[in-house]
């Protein structure tokens, strides 16, 4: 059992809970719903009077780091941790990562947008980067599991927000920067700084491994530390790619030898986690011929370019949420259509509302035909986060449903043989969030509704 718990609602028998203060929950008003459910002591920063021992810090947050550090620090160290970040990318270059790494042998953990996997083991997670104490929680769990090595995905809020205290990589990943949470982070410079920070989460070892085509790569450099490339100028160089529907025939070299293989994913930016994983799992120690003798077996995650067939074409499910990735998408499946690009689409509430008449303007321009629709409005009106798309938009090549299930419906009514149906936004995700509630929705199982 995990020693700390710092929500008292998760608390069980025997565990410490930890008083943090949030920017808005105090879990200082929560200790005694703590104690109901068994917390045996609290950590806390004022005098209180309760009938279970108790300590007094100055700060417990603070405190939770050095403490989760001494206590699990060691054991965590023992495994091999492999962090990637970048705008796009990361969720399917890890979970490449992940599924080769077992694949050849490495008990590996991961940690990410999906959840948490090891083994039969899942963990549904809210974060992409979890909060500092469920990532010493789970990589503990990974660890006292059997685990070797955990590849998580690390987000640039994660690092602003110091959730990864004492946790240092033996390899890091950099597959992009392109525009995203800038709500947040404000400008690209400040957005760039925050990823930056993962250059101070490296053991003395470490391997920095980036994507050569994206034009701030080389600021991921540090002294005393291998940095590797991979892209069409990288260390690991594509020298050419052809893709279908369903699988892409890649050829790269590396160290003066040239490679042929096929990958079991279609598009150009997958190329890119291609060699994310392949670059990365090589500079971990395994030759790239073993590697490429398991890419046969390797599967995209829920939710990355999911392919289904539907009325003589195919409807694909992707999470494309940044107007970068959106047009990689389009422009990825532009390529490869017989028939027309039917586009489903919309931007989430309470999130970034710069990118939303951008991401019209580019669903628009790119397809032949886009429905709009909801995609998590959460607390705003979506008939206002409708205007906000449609300010970008200059063709009249679109409808708006606003009801994602009716938009997914007539999407599939209208295509023809040949069209590609692209429903964006979500990908994984099983829910809509309306106001402050989730609501299940499934893009995939909607889908497989109208799939003939």
């Amino acid at each position: 059992m995990f020693k700390y718990e710092s929500d008292s609602r998760k608390v069980t028998k025997g565990q410490t809970f930890v008083a943090l203060k949030g920017m808005t929950v105090d879990g200082h008003d929560y200790i005694n719903n703590a104690i109901e459910n068994g917390a045996s002591a609290i950590i806390c920063e004022k005098d209180i009077d309760v009938n279970v021992p108790y300590t007094k810090v100055d700060n417990t947050d603070t405190y939770l780091r050095k403490i989760l550090n001494d206590e699990y620090g060691k054991d965590i160290d023992k495994m091999t941790l492999i962090g990637v970040t970048g705008t796009n990318g990361k969720t399917t270059s890890c979970y490449l990562i992940y599924q080769m790494l077992n694949n050849l042998g490495i008990d590996t953990a991961y940690i990410g947008t999906l959840g948490y996997y090891h083994k039969d083991d899942f963990v549904e997670l809210n974060n992409t980067t979890p909060d500092v104490l469920t990532i010493y929680k789970l990589l503990y769990k990974a660890y006292e599991s059997g685990a070797k090595s955990v590849v998580m995905e690390v987000s640039s809020q994660a690092l602003s927000y110091d959730r990864l205290t004492n946790i240092n990589y033996s390899i890091i990943g950099f597959t992009n920067l392109t525009e995203d949470h800038l709500d947040y982070h404000k400008t690209m410079e400040n957005y760039l700084k925050a990823k930056l920070l993962i250059l101070d989460h490296l053991k003395g070892d470490a391997k920095i491994i980036v994507n050569s085509d994206d034009k701030v790569h080389n600021k991921f450099k540090k002294e005393g530390h291998k940095f590797i490339t991979f892209g069409f100028k990288g260390d690991y160089k594509i020298n050419s790619f052809d893709t279908d529907a369903t699988e892409t025939k890649l050829n790269f070299s590396y160290d003066n030898k040239e490679y042929d293989v096929i990958v079991p994913l279609t598009s150009k930016f997958n190329v890119y986690n291609y060699l994310t994983m392949l670059s990365i799992v090589n500079q971990y120690g395994f030759d790239i011929d073993d590697i490429i003798k398991e890419t046969a077996n390797l599967k995209a995650p829920k939710g990355r370019c999911e392919t289904y067939k539907v009325n003589g074409g195919f409807a694909i499910v992707d999470y494309a949420h940044t107007p970068d990735a959106v047009e990689k998408v389009i422009t990825a499946y532009n390529e490869l259509k017989k028939g027309k690009i039917i586009t489903i689409i919309g931007c989430g509430g309470d999130r970034d509302p710069k990118k939303r008449p951008i991401m019209g303007k580019i669903a628009t321009d790119l397809s032949d035909y886009v429905i709009f629709s909801n995609d998590n409005p959460r607390t705003e009106d979506p008939e206002n986060i409708m205007k906000d798309i449609l300010n970008g938009v200059t063709k009249n090549n679109y409808e708006v449903i606003l009801d994602r299930k009716e938009a997914i419906k007539h999407g599939t009514d209208i295509m023809k043989p040949n069209d590609i149906l692209l429903i964006l936004g979500k990908g994984h995700e099983n829910y809509q969030i309306i106001g402050k509630t989730k609501i299940h929705l499934d893009d995939a199982e909607e889908v497989l509704k109208y799939k003939k």
